[in-house]
């Protein structure tokens, strides 16, 4: 018997994923709750396992692949019998470099009708579709049956020729040899240059950004926060963290501090449904914490951030950063974010234009502390630490004048946490 494996319904909504990587091959041995296939949705990357044992007999989709849900991905032969006896039937021990159309419909006749599986790696199967060639009526001569790179060029040769018209006399004229310049192009395929597919999570990066960029107008407005009270605030609350097993960073602070700036301004803790054209003021506060990863970037969302203390939002974004190395979000760890925070504090620079993660209208760049001379009150100059601050958002939704007042209500919160951070302990 044979079993039809289908990309399940992960959930939220989701109604396609890419093939991140297949964890079995063609004819591999497959038990039942082995993990099977790596898929990455919009927002996550889940392991699908088998929900049956049997052998691969054809995977059908191939790596960077995009694949609808209930699309099949493979199929099984769930007892080892006949899949197994029909394949042997239609290997032959010599590759037919030169067997005519006939000879190859009349085995391919005899293969159909005992099965209509054909074992062909994903590669195999795309050059055959560039070449405009059914791969099903192609025999293959590699191990178990299977179509070789060199059976489908074969066939497509077979097929050029009988299609070919009769050969007639053409006269040519002589033609000047081309310059080496133009006959070999510099430089050389393959020694200056790589291809790599653009495929995972970095595609989906790419698609996210440009969508973004390519719906919202993006404004970004620049601002700096005298930080010298709240290193002195960090470092005080530091041991009490230190003895919770928490790692507190300078983030926490920000994240209750746009809590507080959010409700003050709804605007910014919203999104536009363009479809009903409605703004979407959400009375909820996730915040997303763009993330880094060997792989790209991911954004997990510490999830009703204004109720949780400081201490809760520090220990959060620590579980929410290792879970995201080590590829083990998950749906709920992803979804529903209300207004994301990015800070390249750590990496270095001055400022830049984060892109908005969409739906949402703003995004909240965080950039390394740096001491700088201040004019004070009494026109002295003073060193104090300094963070660069960005804020980009939707200038469909929100006018200069609003975003330029979020940021300096922020600013005034972030220099005066004692009293916040006394209330969120």
């Amino acid at each position: 018997m044979s079993y039809e494996f289908k990309l399940p319904d992960i959930g939220e909504g989701i109604s396609e994923g890419e093939i991140v990587k297949w964890h079995v091959k063609e004819g591999d041995l497959v038990k039942e709750e082995q993990p099977l296939i790596e898929v990455m949705t919009d927002k996550v990357t889940v392991t699908i396992p088998s929900p049956v044992s049997g052998r691969v007999s054809e995977i059908l989709a191939r790596e960077g692949e995009k694949v609808k849900v209930g699309q099949v991905l493979l199929r099984l032969a769930t007892d080892g019998g006949q899949s197994a006896t029909v394949t042997s039937q239609a290997v032959e021990t010599t590759p037919q470099t030169q067997t005519s159309q006939p000879q190859v419909e009349a085995q391919r006749t005899q293969v159909e009708g005992e099965t209509k599986r054909v074992l062909a790696t994903p590669a195999v199967r795309k050059l055959a579709r560039d070449l405009g060639v059914d791969i099903s009526k192609v025999v293959g001569t590699g191990p178990g049956g299977r179509v070789t790179e060199l059976d489908v060029r074969n066939y497509a040769e077979q097929l050029k020729k009988q299609a070919a018209p009769p050969s007639a006399a053409v006269l040519v004229e002589p033609t000047q040899p081309k310059p080496l310049s133009e006959a070999r192009p510099y430089p050389l395929a393959g020694t200056l240059e790589e291809r790599v597919p653009l495929r995972g999570l970095r595609r989906m990066i790419a698609e996210r950004m440009v969508k973004s960029m390519y719906t919202i107008p993006h404004v970004t407005h620049f601002d700096e926060v005298d930080a010298t009270t709240l290193i002195k605030l960090r470092e005080t609350l530091k041991p009490a963290a230190d003895k919770k097993g928490v790692k507190l960073t300078y983030l926490p602070f920000i994240v209750k501090a746009l809590c507080v700036a959010l409700k003050e301004f709804p605007y910014l803790n919203a999104s536009l449904d363009d479809e009903r054209h409605e703004i979407v003021l959400k009375k909820y506060y996730n915040i997303g914490i763009a993330t880094a990863v060997p792989e790209g970037l991911v954004v997990p969302v510490v999830r009703d951030a204004d109720k949780k203390s400081l201490f809760e939002v520090a220990e959060e974004i620590g579980r929410l950063s290792e879970a995201a190395r080590q590829n083990k979000l998950t749906l709920e760890d992803v979804r529903g974010g209300t207004f994301s925070v990015t800070n390249i504090g750590s990496i270095g620079g001055v400022s830049a234009t984060p892109i908005i993660n969409y739906p949402e209208v703003g995004i909240l760049g965080v950039y390394r502390i740096m001491k700088k001379p201040v004019v004070v009150g009494d026109e002295s100059i003073v060193v104090r630490d300094i963070l660069p601050i960005t804020l980009t958002f939707d200038h469909r939704v929100i006018d200069g004048a609003v975003a330029a007042s979020f940021v300096g209500r922020l600013k005034q919160i972030l220099e005066n946490m004692d009293e916040l951070v006394a209330a969120t302990l």
